[in-house]
């Protein structure tokens, strides 16, 4: 039996989880061997326990082979001390599982290459990889602190990357490169930054020593900014430290048309044969949508799929997940997020039931 945490989380998590719990349980239907269980993290914790990542949700989440996050955060918690708003309950999670690999997947569907804001024939057939580093840099760098000084109240965050965290991550990418086009670019800022110059120098000896069978290119952030707009395709696999990898991989995001229409996974080191990891849309929990049956669900559905392939090695049902949600998009069918001329629109519920219709079918 393999168990699956659900962290539903705020604002729209509850709704687009909901809709991958639909194939949970038609996966089950077929052969129970899914043990699911709920959770809170982020806001919804701190109404329930007052911290947004409580020690009932830490002791699921240390058993659970794989878990699916929804979304943290939103307007009702933004007056909090910054220490226990939700979003701390997302970084503290990924801290206490060791994620420190994220895979941000940036696939343009034909029926969406017209979605996006780009002219289609820069877009179209778009498939890019950026893995970010996860548990390091800024949002973890010690001392960080607000204060005030003679001179004014300063605030600060350091940047700060290990050796072996640089390493770790570069395998990922590399390994992941020799399964897809065989090219690396890491993103750094290696010509101001004494952080991202070790950053570079230990991706270099990672590749000479053990992938020079796999092209290795390095860009400067500012440079790959411009670069996923103009030509986005020259990319295959990028891989980049967290703050740079958090603002990259939202803008390859737009590439795609939404941000509702991306998934990731957020993988930890192998322990005694279990891998710690977590899946979620990119997407933020969009409050302003939240229980009005109009958010997207296909970027937390397809964060399933991966949940499939990286943690249960179910290839064939992941591909068949996304196989059932092309034929959705292929009927022209459209939430808000991503709605074009000729195409009906639906809501959210009718999205997941449409989905999993797809994936019965393949099933038949």
């Amino acid at each position: 039996m393999k168990n699956i945490l659900i962290l539903p989380g705020d604002g729209i998590g509850p709704e687009v989880t909901r809709q991958a719990e639909k194939i949970l349980g038609f996966f089950n239907r077929k052969k129970n061997i899914f043990n699911i269980t709920h959770a809170n993290l982020g806001g919804a914790a701190i109404d329930e326990f007052g911290n947004p990542y409580p020690k009932q949700t830490q002791e699921l989440a240390e058993k659970a082979d794989a878990i699916l996050l929804g979304a943290v955060g939103g307007p009702k918690w933004d007056k909090l001390e910054s220490s226990i708003r939700p979003e701390k309950g997302l970084l503290a999670i990924r801290k206490h599982l060791g994620l420190f690999a994220n895979l941000r997947p940036a696939i343009v569907y034909d029926e969406l290459a017209d979605a996006s804001t780009l002219k289609k024939e820069v877009v179209s057939g778009l498939d890019i990889l950026i893995i970010r580093e996860l548990t390091g840099d800024v949002y973890f760098g010690e001392p960080k602190g607000i204060e005030q000084t003679p001179e004014g109240r300063k605030g600060y965050s350091n940047m700060i990357y290990y050796d072996y965290e640089v390493t770790r991550v570069a395998k990922v990418a590399f390994d992941l490169a020799r399964k897809r086009g065989k090219k690396v670019c890491s993103i750094d800022k290696a010509n101001v930054l004494a952080c991202s110059e070790l950053w570079r120098e230990e991706v270099i000896k990672v590749h000479q020593s053990e992938y020079k069978d796999v092209e290795l290119s390095h860009m400067y952030v500012d440079n790959a900014a411009m670069q996923l707009i103009r030509n986005p395709k020259q990319f295959d696999v990028i891989v980049t430290g967290n703050i740079f990898g958090d603002i990259l991989s939202d803008e390859a995001a737009q590439l795609t048309g939404s941000l509702g229409m991306l998934p990731s996974a957020s993988l930890g080191n192998a322990n005694q044969g279990k891998c710690n990891a977590l899946y979620e849309p990119i997407h933020g929990s969009a409050p302003d949508i939240a229980g009005k049956n109009v958010a997207n669900p296909i970027a937390t559905i397809l964060s399933l799929a991966m949940m499939f392939k990286y943690s249960f090695d179910m290839q064939e049902a992941g591909d068949n997940v996304e196989s059932a949600v092309k034929k959705f998009l292929a009927a022209g069918f459209r939430t808000a997020d991503i709605m074009q001329d000729k195409c009906t629109k639906i809501g959210t519920e009718e999205a997941g039931d449409k989905i999993l219709k797809n994936l019965e079918q393949l099933y038949s």
